[in-house]
């Protein structure tokens, strides 16, 4: 009961059920106010406005060093960068943190998770992609994002690239689909580029898709499970289609008119390519879309502030499609870095971004923060038979290769199936398991008694209370304790029932429970 109690008392950020923050009774505001720091913010204070809603205050220091960790690499900070980054008093630190954690190694691995969830990338036994192909598909990804190749080039060479499936990786978009037919070709293109489905088009421009795709072909070899992806030999007459802007593309005999579409496609004028991948970048760093959802662009589907979603447009065209440009203007803007504390009961307060959407962090980079803040791993398993496929150990859910791999944990957090490419196929929706799993598992209470890192640091605790629950503080919470809770701690710790270790011991559970710990906010 006592475990409990302190874990209500500590609570930073309440959130009901559905993840809406309820009341934060500590300063996560910061006094301090930027000016509406790029045309983003300049068309969002626009649109709030005209609609009569207040903004929230800037972020304080310490929510936005965690919340920028974990958005832009999807990792905790330390509790030594968590000090060296609050004790710094340069007014461009956050701008220098930005561009700091863009060429971390995490940002390429977790950046490509969110792009193996939109290409599907898993293996299934004994069907579709065998796991050395798919080890294949995610390096390829991974070192796409590292060298931050631009991303015409990077969606070029996925429509485009023939080959073996095992040496020329990129090819995987077609071998890994669930429907390798014409039609369901061409729907996982207009899903994966345009961001649209392609169902609601008129009947004239799903038949010009799905042409563009009818002579694309999968083969057999010699090698065990290997597949060429490859125009088919048979089919080379001109073909017309008719493109979903109504223009009509006209192929050649002999060309391949994946390269004809690839080529309108990535035309500046284009009006869904930039807008797409800018639409889905702000909805993976801020929880929804400007286009709301970022997978159903469509013109009865408007977006909530289009002058913001135009010039995000034009600066990726400006920039050579260079996507680290395009997270540099929404990471500097005052609509990322406000509060989570609205100031607006409007009710299309939230979705027009007048305050950050607090949302549950997701299942890999939630069991990956635990293993951070107690020096243990995970352990994981996969319906492939060994020794067919690769399970690895020490790893990182964020950096796992293969979206088979997986885990009880990531299971009931709902990580996504890699089925359909689709947003909403991840469900970061709490649940009574959930929270039964993190209050009452063997699985969460060994990682707390006995991982080393938080062993080391909890033995401690009896001899310097308050250096302990400071550093526990920085670890999981990545900020300083206040005042009150540093007096909830120490009275907690003299008490007879919770002297020595075990004060400290429900400490970590009481934060780890908290509802600050286990949202985005």
């Amino acid at each position: 009961m006592k475990r409990m109690l302190l874990g209500i008392a500590l609570f930073a950020v309440a959130a009901d059920s559905q993840g809406a923050a309820a009341r934060v009774p500590h300063p996560f505001e910061s006094a301090a106010e930027i000016a509406a720091a790029d045309p983003i913010d300049t068309h969002v204070l626009a649109t709030l406005r005209t609609h009569g809603i207040k903004p929230a205050n800037l972020c304080s220091d310490g929510l936005f060093l965690r919340r920028v960790y974990l958005d832009v690499i999807g990792t905790l900070p330390t509790a030594a960068e968590a000090r060296t980054f609050l004790r710094n008093g340069s007014p461009n630190k956050r701008a220098a943190l930005i561009d700091a954690l863009l060429k971390r190694d995490e940002f390429a691995d977790y950046w490509t998770l969110k792009w193996c969830d939109l290409l599907r990338v898993k293996a299934e036994f004994p069907i579709n992609l065998w796991p050395n192909a798919v080890q294949a598909y995610r390096r390829w990804i991974h070192d796409a994002l590292k060298e931050n190749r631009p991303y015409d080039q990077f969606a070029r060479a996925l429509l485009t690239s023939s080959g073996s499936n095992f040496r020329v990786p990129e090819v995987n978009f077609y071998r890994g689909m669930q429907d390798r037919k014409p039609a369901g070709m061409a729907e996982a293109a207009a899903l994966t580029f345009m961001g649209t489905r392609m169902a609601k088009w008129p009947e004239d421009r799903q038949a010009g898709m799905t042409a563009i795709f009818s002579r694309v072909l999968c083969k057999g070899t010699a090698e065990w499970k290997e597949q060429i992806v490859c125009l088919d030999p048979s089919k080379t007459d001109p073909l017309e289609a008719v493109l979903p802007d109504g223009t009509t593309l006209r192929v050649k005999p002999f060309e391949d008119p994946r390269r004809a579409f690839a080529d309108w496609l990535i035309r500046p004028e284009n009006p869904w390519f930039a807008r797409n991948i800018v639409n889905r970048v702000w909805a993976w760093l801020l929880g929804r879309g400007i286009i709301h959802e970022p997978d159903d662009i469509r013109p009865d589907n408007p977006p909530v502030h289009p002058e913001g979603l135009v010039y995000l447009e034009k600066e990726l065209v400006k920039a050579n499609y260079d996507l680290h440009h395009i997270f540099r203007l929404i990471l500097s803007s005052r609509t990322y870095q406000q509060s989570p504390i609205p100031r607006s009961g409007h009710p299309k307060a939230e979705a027009m971004f007048a305050h950050y959407p607090v949302r549950r962090l997701g299942a890999e980079v939630l069991i990956d923060a635990l293993c951070q803040i107690t020096g243990t791993a995970e352990r994981y398993q996969s319906p492939i038979p060994e020794p067919f496929t690769f399970i690895p150990e020490h790893r990182r859910s964020i950096a796992l290769a293969d979206g088979s791999i997986t885990s009880p944990f990531l299971e009931m957090f709902g990580r996504p199936s890699r089925d359909t490419g689709l947003e909403s196929e991840r469900n970061n929706n709490p649940s009574a398991r959930q929270r039964l799993h993190l209050l009452n598992s063997s699985h969460i209470q060994r990682k707390i008694e006995q991982g080393p890192k938080l062993s080391r640091l909890i033995a401690a605790g009896p001899s310097k209370p308050k250096t302990t629950a400071v550093q526990l503080y920085l670890t999981i919470l990545s900020r300083y304790p206040t005042e009150e809770e540093l007096a909830t701690v120490k009275q907690y710790s003299r008490d007879e029932e919770t002297r020595g270790e075990k004060a400290f011991i429900d400490l970590t559970w009481a934060l780890i429970n908290s509802s600050e710990f286990l949202y985005r906010h």
